[in-house]
């Protein structure tokens, strides 16, 4: 039996929409498209949903609805992660998308956030790399480590992201010494926190998801665009990721913006998005050596909780 469904992951930085035919061997995918609408813009500041960022994100819902009547989708579901779970106007938020949609949007706790991502992550890069799997997916407000081989074992939300560190620290372009000691000191407190809660020594695979993670391993690829099929599924030595971490996050912002891979709406927060990957790294190979371990290699994947959101559907 094959079902026909829509899937929309509302982020802190994008909105992306998935049509695909979900049957028993997987999914296969229909449309794949993503707009950066950073619904998340001052929310860690003020706590409520800026009206232009709530605007632009609706504009870019509607057409995601135009979208998935053309192409028939059965069931929709529309979820929505980090910006929206604590502000005061999200009421607005759901109404508008009520009118876009006819469905209600459902705004995940970290834990159901984790357990997506990390089915539709190691649905695909399962079968190739051997257990367990850490998955971080890697947000504009938050970013979620799951640890699991078949199932989620542990999983953890840090509220962390490329949007929010951003908006917190990284403020000079390029970002002043003294601004990423700052950024880094949060990320490792927060890290601090998710390491009592996920046993990060355990990992054998470490799966990169989301925008900010596979805009690094374009970096490290050396890609002249972006090229969805060269960076999913990408084994690469985890020092060249660490070392395209660090550039992206060293380079002005006009040198950032004539990279080919860069999507203009990435531009400003990539640096802070690559310092949290890096931090993540270090930690992860920290954790693993001091179990008896080694992890030298980082694994990226495209499949990600909007997968895992079309395969819930149906």
């Amino acid at each position: 039996m094959t079902t026909r469904v829509a899937a929309i992951d509302c982020g802190t930085n994008s909105i992306r929409l998935l049509v695909a035919d979900v049957h028993e061997g997987g999914l296969s995918e229909l449309d794949r498209r993503m707009e950066v609408v950073r619904l998340g813009q001052g929310v860690d500041r003020t706590g409520e949903l800026a009206p232009e960022a709530l605007e632009r994100t609706l504009a870019a819902t509607r057409e995601y609805a135009a979208v998935i009547e053309t192409l028939g989708a059965e069931r929709v579901r529309f979820v929505a992660t980090s910006a929206t779970r604590d502000v005061r106007n999200r009421d607005a938020f759901a109404a508008g998308v009520r009118d876009a949609l006819g469905v209600e949007p459902e705004v995940v706790s970290g834990d159901e956030e984790a357990e997506l991502s990390f089915r539709g992550a190691t649905g695909v890069v399962g079968a190739a790399h051997p257990g367990p799997f850490l998955v971080v997916d890697l947000g504009g407000g938050s970013t979620e480590l799951v640890l699991g081989t078949r199932t989620v074992d542990a999983a953890y939300s840090m509220d962390v992201g490329s949007v929010r560190m951003t908006e917190r620290h990284l403020r000079s372009d390029p970002p002043t010494s003294a601004d990423v000691a700052e950024a880094r000191a949060d990320v490792r407190s927060a890290l601090d926190v998710a390491a009592g809660v996920v046993p990060l020594g355990k990992a054998v695979t470490l799966v990169g998801l989301a925008g900010s993670i596979t805009t690094v391993t374009a970096h490290a690829l050396g890609l002249g665009r972006y090229e969805r099929s060269r960076i999913d599924g990408s084994v690469l030595p985890a020092d060249a990721v660490l070392a395209s971490c660090d550039a992206l996050l060293a380079a002005p912002r006009e040198e950032r913006a004539a990279m080919g891979f860069m999507h203009p709406g990435r531009v400003d927060v990539i640096g802070a998005g690559a310092l949290v990957w890096s931090e993540v790294i270090r930690r992860v190979q920290s954790e693993v050596t001091a179990a008896g371990g080694s992890l030298t290699r980082v694994v990226t994947s495209e499949h990600d909780i909007l997968d895992g959101i079309a395969l819930s559907v149906a």
